[in-house]
């Protein structure tokens, strides 16, 4: 009977240790990036001034919005009681958070850090809003439209606050959709998503039916900003089926037992994760893993001793395994990173043969990134190499959607007589992002070609460099237009 109890006090005191875990890595986080806006502190991109302990201040938001309805729940659960040491403590820490978080300007932390909020708040006054919908119906719907409408409005706001950032996102969801109907029970692979995306994208261009807002937004992401299509792509749909299945059954058995505030993070998790790119961090899956078992671990102390103990040890040990493997896994291409950053002063200072000779030595344990397969390859172009670089540049395509790719492939197929070859490589990249001017001026080139000369299609690309409003004004564009009229 003992034994059973200290183990009921032990599990219920893990939910407790992983809320003031957030709690101060919360506080830890706000104080940081306060201290990076007075300037205290360096931001860790060149970009933004605040950053937190991350590169972008879309994740440093998104990890305040999770530690926000933790912080929250535990104010206003000791509000009306004696005020003590830990009521202050979240009081400030609630403080700092919505100081911090509106500075970071991520709109998909500000709707999960609201949704998650607006439940913690739900749950501490329930009794009070079942009771005023009972006694005020009438204004109960008129309050109900009200702020459907407030909603709706801020919505809109929000969209058009970054409009081409939000039409962005929607093309890489439509995208990232169609990507996955082409292979839906297996994925691609985590690496090889940037990849399998540029190829939906590709493939939905060269239909031809899209928008010119869709030409104007599209791009190359390394990620498609919604974790759950990211998921999908990568695994499969099974795959993202089970995931949903066990944070859903986590979250749900969490409410059951009342841990309302790790929910709430749970929650806020969730809703980030549909327009963000979380998991792309370590220490975002490690804070999921804390969440499941807190929210989840408490129901088993309702068990027999028997089914509990083996309960917390299914639980804890996939969750404890999952984490290390993902620290490991980081921790090799960290190191295999490490040494290419070593190796990289002779691509960047031009050496393209020592560059091509110290890159071929890691290339088994760096064909995971595309920049460095991008850099290996180009050496190669430059070094007149064309059947090498182009079996470097096509691994390259299999973890990286840029057009540019194409267009060194192209180049060398040209370079290599083979122009039915370059003419099929430049064309894709037309389709991949049509909004670009460079592959048409190559192909410009490529139709100028006394052994490939064709004047018709020679006039539509030069009219393409030519008419084609790019995004950006920059010397390369008005150079390219140079070009093409003494070529013409």
């Amino acid at each position: 009977m003992e034994n059973s109890s200290f183990i009921k006090k032990a599990l219920h005191g893990i939910p407790v240790l992983i809320t003031w875990l957030f709690i101060l890595a919360g506080a830890v986080e706000a104080v940081w990036g306060l201290a990076q806006v007075y300037g205290f502190t360096a931001s860790n991109h060149s970009l933004y001034a605040l950053t937190g302990s991350f590169y972008n201040p879309g994740p440093y938001s998104g990890f305040l919005a999770m530690t926000l309805p933790v912080c929250l729940y535990e104010w206003l659960k000791r509000r009306k009681e004696k005020k003590t040491v830990i009521y202050y403590i979240t009081l400030s820490v609630l403080v700092l958070l919505i100081c911090v978080l509106p500075a970071g300007m991520s709109r998909s932390a500000w709707m999960a850090g609201a949704v998650s909020s607006a439940y913690i708040a739900y749950m501490h006054y329930r009794k009070g809003i079942h009771a005023y919908i009972r006694c005020h119906p009438r204004r109960t719907k008129a309050g109900t439209i009200l702020l459907i409408l407030l909603a709706g409005g801020i919505l809109a706001g929000v969209y058009l606050m970054k409009k081409d950032s939000a039409d962005g996102r929607l093309l890489m969801w439509k995208v990232s959709v169609h990507a996955i109907a082409g292979q839906p029970w297996r994925g691609y692979g985590w690496d090889g998503v940037p990849g399998a995306y540029g190829q939906a994208q590709e493939d939905y261009f060269s239909a031809g039916d899209y928008t010119e807002t869709e030409e104007r937004v599209a791009g190359s992401p390394e990620y498609v900003f919604n974790e759950y299509l990211q998921v999908a792509m990568a695994w499969g749909v099974p795959v993202l089926l089970l995931v949903l299945l066990a944070v859903g059954g986590s979250g749900y058995a969490g409410h059951r037992q009342k841990e309302y505030g790790l929910c709430g993070a749970l929650l806020s998790l969730a809703v980030f994760s549909f327009s963000s790119y979380p998991f792309q961090f370590l220490l975002f899956v490690i804070a999921l893993a804390l969440l499941v078992t807190g929210c989840t671990i408490k129901a088993l102390s309702s068990q027999r001793p028997l089914v509990c103990m083996v309960g917390t040890i299914l639980l804890l040990l996939p969750a404890g395994y999952g984490c290390y493997r993902v620290y490991r896994w980081k921790e090799v291409r960290e190191t295999a990173s490490v040494a290419w950053h070593r190796k990289q002063m002779f691509y960047r200072s031009g050496a393209y043969e020592q560059a091509a000779e110290v890159y071929a030595e890691i290339y088994e344990d760096m064909k995971w990134n595309a920049r460095y397969l991008f850099e290996y390859g180009h050496a190669l172009h430059k070094l007149h190499r064309h059947e090498e670089s182009n079996v470097v540049m096509k691994e390259a395509l299999r973890v990286s959607g840029d057009p540019m790719i194409l267009n060194i492939i192209g180049k060398n197929e040209q370079e290599a007589g083979n122009y039915a070859e370059a003419e099929y490589w430049l064309i894709r990249s037309t389709h991949r992002l049509p909004g670009r001017i460079y592959p048409y001026f190559l192909l410009a080139k490529l139709y100028a070609e006394p052994d490939f000369y064709q004047r018709e299609k020679l006039e539509q690309a030069a009219r393409m460099v030519m008419e084609k409003e790019p995004k950006v004004q920059s010397t390369a564009i008005r150079q390219m237009r140079e070009e093409i009229k003494k070529l013409l």
